[in-house]
Formats: structure tokens, C-alpha cells, sequence
């Protein structure tokens, strides 16, 4: 699409920012035991936000590249834009996805253990959204703190020693994420003049031989605070224990915010350093594609030392996280736009199933409470009331006429089925979505490596350890399963029914998205073509402000002229 002169804005696309952040300002004024009113307020938020989501992603699609929003109708590059094109617009929408059970989740118990999180969980929605749509660069790290400093309330939220001491560290890391981040910030700006990360990429391919070093001391100091945020090797050591200690709502949300730093990074490397990009083309591509295969080894060694399943989680977190900065790695050495689109939808899925193991991990990690007074029952004395329940559901209830010499309570029966499919999914085997990304990712390497030597040696090295990372997590979560629902039966936690409709809801995704896997593909591609094509930049730098007497256009994909 090319901006017409003077269109009419679409008002939508400042949607996504405004509906968290006046839910989460309007909770405020509500005191914390009237929480089942914020519950409702966040609830009616994010499927509205989800509608608006979808509406962005089916407009975008329709388009021929991005959608812009001036804020302030000023000009560009003085104003600050914010920017839909498919990747923006999969980012809010996967947002948006996961946000909904998390909430559900967390209000079967976890909104209870402090003051704020609603508020909090809509102001990291909030901040969220702005990284993903902002077009501005000084306003991806406003964005990025105001995430982080809700997510620093959510990972202390409920208290606890380790919680606080883990939350400790993660705020230590964080800033000085910040801190590089900032210092990148002033680099580039020195150099380019500019803060508009479209006129950045435009400036970067003319830039002198004096200047062109800085730029790109900037660009790796930018590159460094993203991949502190992206949990890659060597400084990801605090992500599984940080997100283990955190509450399990809140880890569902955090597994997103470390694909933050993967979109940041991406974003950057092809608007700076693509394939178009002149002298500049492929910088820093094969640092980033050693450090992704790093990450998944370390990820991978990290799943056979650990016992706890939400310690798991967090390493099956740093293996995707790794997988995906190996692809932008090497996407930079001409890895082509299917090596792109395979790790795109590799990403939405692989995040959605970290999420839902999260919440796994704190219903069958639960303890059963114990009363010291009780006798230890047996097969024969257990009555139903003695069996796990769903809440007022009941389902964990058995018939005695009826029951197995060796008997299931039902909750875990669905659960540890759900917890089947989830490690099935995480370890990439056919027919979800994550095979296909794996796939696409393969076989678009494999054909890209023929124009480009380069490639070559980190071709059998990603394919090597990408097959193996997935045996490990194969391995490491079937034996946890068989250990947790085969042989630990009598230690039956309880679990209600809405912590399994969440996790539900996420499998449901999972499945539909494996079933639609040729749809999302062709999705992922189109963010792919657009992102090596260049055309993000040429669309924000071509809108202009707004004409007052332009009407508002009637069509999703048409502006009056």
C-alpha cells in the first residue's frame, strides 16, 4: 500500500495501546478487595483487544505492506509513528492470544496473593503492544521499560524468599539491558541524526567511512541489551530461575516478553543490515547465529540437570529463544525469506506451548495438603469427597462399583494428556505447527545455502543441533511425565476446572494453528518478503500528516483521497 497525501488516519491501529492502559488506569481506583470487578474490567479488556487484534491482522493482510499512524499529525521523521505491517500485527495478536488464558488462570487464585495485579498485567499488555508497534526508536525503550517495570511487580507479586531474591536479580539484568540499550540509543542518534527507525535504515546505507563505525558500535551495543532481553548465551543464565520462582500467570506472560528481544532484533537487523543494506549488508549475522546455537545447547544441557518442570520450561524457553536468533543470524548471511517465515511461525507456536507448560508446571508440581491427623487411605477406605475435583464440576470423583484395580483421579488423567500433546508440540514432531516452522526453516536454509557459501558451515550446525535439542526436550519431559503421572499417582494435588480451561484454551490454539498451518505460513512469508524487501521503509517514509478535510476512508484497505 502506498500512503495517499493527506489520508484520513485509521484509528484503530492506537488500539491495541489504549484499551490495557485506560482497563489498567481505571482499576486503579478500585480497591484491591473488589477484585473480582478488576477481573471483570481486564477480562472485557482483553477480548476487545483480541477483536481489535484479529481486525488488524485481517486488514493488514489485505494491504499490500504496512499501515502508519502519525501521532500529533506530525511529519515524519520529527512525529513518532506507529507501524502495522504482518510482523507488528502477529506480535499483537499473539499478545493478545496468550493474555486471555493467563488472566483466566490467575483468577483461580493468584490475583488473591498481592495488591495491583490487575493493573499491572494490563500495563505489561500495554507495553507489549507499544515495542510491537512502535516506529520510533527512543519509544521502543520507553515501551520496553514501562513492560518491564509492570513485569517487575509481577514477578515479586505473592512474595515469597525465593521469589524476592530471584526478582532481584532479574531487575539487576534488566538494567543493565537498559543502560546498553540507552548508550545504543545515543550512538546511533549521534551519528544518523534521527530517532524514526525507518529514516535510521534509510540513512544507514549512506553513511561515510568515519561515521559508518560508530553506527555500528551503536547498532552492537542495541544488539546486546536485545539479547540480554532475549535470553541468549552467556547472559541467560537468570531466565529459568527467575521464571520458576515467578507465579505460573506470570511466567505464561514473561515466556513473551523474551521473544521481545527477538522481535527488536529483527526488526533492527533488517532495517539496518539486510540484504539490501550495502556495505553494511550481513553485519553481525554470524555472531548471531554462534550465539543462537549456544543458547540451544546450553538450553538443551540445562533440560537433563534440572528436576522441577517450571526449570525445564524456562530451558525449553532459552532453546526457542536460541533458535530464533540463530535464524536472524543467518538470515542476515542470506538465509531468505522461508528461513524468516519458518521461524515466524516457529516463534507463535513454540511461545504458546512454553506458556501452557508454565501453567502445567503449577498444577502437578502442587502438593496435596497434608493432614497429620488422617490415616494414610487406601484403595478400599478413599471416599469420593478424598478424590480430586474440578471445583463445583467434580469430575475427579470415582464410582466404587466401578473403579480399576489401579484408578486415575480424572483431573490428572486430562491433565497429564494435555501435558502429552504439550511436550509432543515442544519437541517439533509432525503434524504441529512447530514441525512445520522447523521444517520451513530446514528447507529454506538448505536452498538459501546455495547462493551463499557462508552458510554452509552453520547450516549442519543449526540442522545438527536443532534435531538434537528437540530429542533432549523430547526425553527430559516424557521422563518427567511418566515419574509425575505414573508413579506419583497418590499425590494428588487439587485442580479446578478454571486452571484447566486456560490450558485448554492454549492446546485448543496449538491445534488450530497446526490444522491452519498453510494460512499461518503464508502469514509468516508475507512478514518475511516484507521484512527483507525493504518496503517497511519506504511506506513510513512516504505518509504524510493528516489533511483535515479528508473524510475517513469507508473501506478496511481503501483512504478517501
Amino acid at each position: 500500500m502506498t500512503p495517499l497525501t493527506g489520508a484520513a488516519p485509521d484509528h484503530l491501529l492506537i488500539a491495541p495501546l489504549l484499551v490495557p492502559l485506560i482497563a489498567g488506569a481505571l482499576m486503579l481506583f478500585y480497591d484491591d478487595r473488589r477484585r473480582w470487578l478488576k477481573f471483570g474490567i481486564g477480562l472485557a479488556a482483553i477480548l476487545l483487544l483480541a477483536n481489535v487484534s484479529l481486525s488488524l491482522l485481517d486488514r493488514v493482510g489485505q494491504a499490500d505492506g504496512a499501515r502508519v499512524y502519525i501521532l500529533g499529525n506530525w511529519p515524519v521523521p520529527m512525529g513518532i509513528v506507529l507501524v502495522l505491517d504482518p510482523l507488528s500485527a502477529m506480535m499483537v495478536m499473539l499478545t493478545s492470544i496468550l493474555a486471555l488464558p493467563t488472566l483466566l488462570y490467575a483468577a483461580a487464585g493468584w490475583q488473591g496473593k498481592g495488591q495491583h495485579f490487575h493493573s499491572l498485567f494490563q500495563f505489561l499488555l500495554f507495553g507489549l503492544n507499544g515495542a510491537f508497534l512502535t516506529g520510533d526508536l527512543f519509544n521502543l525503550f520507553v515501551f520496553f521499560e514501562v513492560m518491564l517495570a509492570a513485569s517487575y511487580g509481577l514477578v515479586l507479586h505473592g512474595s515469597g524468599v525465593a521469589r524476592i531474591r530471584e526478582g532481584m536479580h532479574y531487575i539487576a539484568i534488566n538494567l543493565i539491558a537498559s543502560l546498553l540499550f540507552l548508550l545504543g540509543v545515543a550512538l546511533v542518534y549521534g551519528v544518523t541524526g534521527s530517532l524514526n527507525m525507518a529514516e535510521i535504515g534509510q540513512l544507514s546505507r549512506t553513511l561515510g567511512p568515519d561515521q559508518r563505525p560508530l553506527f555500528h558500535a551503536g547498532a552492537a551495543l542495541l544488539a546486546a541489551a536485545f539479547l540480554i532481553k532475549a535470553a541468549a548465551w552467556p547472559m541467560c543464565f537468570w531466565l529459568p530461575r527467575t521464571y520458576a520462582a515467578a507465579s505460573a500467570p506470570v511466567a505464561a506472560m514473561l515466556a513473551l516478553m523474551s521473544k521481545v528481544g527477538v522481535y527488536a532484533l529483527l526488526r533492527g537487523a533488517m532495517l539496518c543490515f539486510g540484504p539490501d543494506a550495502g556495505v553494511s549488508a550481513g553485519f553481525g549475522g554470524w555472531v548471531l547465529s554462534a550465539l543462537g546455537l549456544a543458547t540451544m545447547v546450553y538450553g538443551a544441557a540445562g533440560l537433563l540437570s534440572v528436576d522441577r518442570l517450571a526449570q525445564r520450561a524456562g530451558y525449553v524457553a532459552l532453546i526457542s529463544s536460541g533458535t530464533l536468533v540463530a535464524a536472524v543470524g543467518m538470515g542476515l548471511q542470506g538465509g531468505g525469506e522461508r528461513l524468516i517465515g519458518g521461524a515466524l511461525l516457529y516463534l507463535f507456536g513454540s511461545t504458546m506451548a512454553v506458556s501452557m507448560l508454565y501453567l502445567l508446571a503449577e498444577m502437578v508440581e502442587r502438593q496435596a495438603p497434608p493432614d497429620p491427623n488422617a490415616e494414610p487411605a487406601t484403595e478400599a477406605t478413599r471416599t469420593p469427597e478424598e478424590e480430586i475435583e474440578w471445583g463445583p464440576m467434580g469430575l475427579g470423583a470415582v464410582d466404587d462399583d466401578d473403579e480399576p484395580a489401579m484408578g486415575l483421579p480424572g483431573s490428572l488423567v486430562t491433565v497429564g494428556g494435555i501435558y502429552a500433546a504439550t511436550v509432543v508440540i515442544l519437541a517439533g514432531l509432525p503434524p504441529f505447527s512447530n514441525f512445520v516452522g522447523k521444517f520451513a526453516m530446514l528447507s529454506g536454509l538448505l536452498a538459501s545455502a546455495n547462493q551463499s557459501v557462508a552458510l554452509w558451515p552453520f547450516l549442519w550446525a543449526f540442522f545438527a543441533i536443532l534435531l538434537a535439542s528437540g530429542f533432549v526436550t523430547l526425553v527430559s519431559l516424557v521422563r518427567y511425565g511418566i515419574r509425575r503421572f505414573w508413579y506419583d499417582i497418590d499425590d494428588r494435588p487439587r485442580i479446578l476446572a478454571l486452571e484447566v480451561t486456560p490450558v485448554a484454551i492454549l492446546l485448543a490454539g496449538l491445534f488450530l494453528l497446526g490444522v491452519r498451518a498453510d494460512e499461518a505460513m503464508r502469514l509468516t512469508l508475507s512478514a518475511a518478503r516484507d521484512l527483507l524487501s525493504g518496503g517497511y521503509i519506504h511506506t513510513v517514509m512516504e505518509v504524510r500528516p493528516v489533511d483535515p478535510g479528508v473524510e475517513a476512508p469507508t473501506d478496511a484497505g481503501d483512504a478517501a483521497p
